[in-house]
């Protein structure tokens, strides 16, 4: 029980740091971190792919391993999404 207090814990912690980092940050640097966040994103996929597929893992483990391949793969598309659609805005007009 003590265990689940402190991750508990943890995670709200590590959230309220979290948004108060994203929320000073100005527009303007938005689309950069979000390709830094992209970048965070491929390798939490790589580390879920692992998770997922262990042969010593349980079931539980198995299913929150599939869980963050589809949330960190959905992240990933939509950073390559955003990033795109930023860099269409700096090109020249024909």
């Amino acid at each position: 029980m003590e265990m689940l207090i402190t991750a508990l814990f943890i995670f709200i912690l590590a959230s309220f740091v979290g948004f108060e980092i994203i929320a000073k940050v100005p527009p303007t640097l938005h689309t950069p971190l979000m390709s830094g966040a992209n970048a965070v994103s491929g390798i939490t996929l790589v580390g879920a792919l692992i998770c997922a597929g262990h042969h010593e893992s349980t079931a539980l483990a198995a299913i929150l391993g599939v869980a963050a391949i589809i949330f960190a793969a959905i992240n990933v598309v939509g950073g390559f999404m955003v990033t795109d659609r930023m860099l269409k805005m700096f090109k020249k007009k024909d």
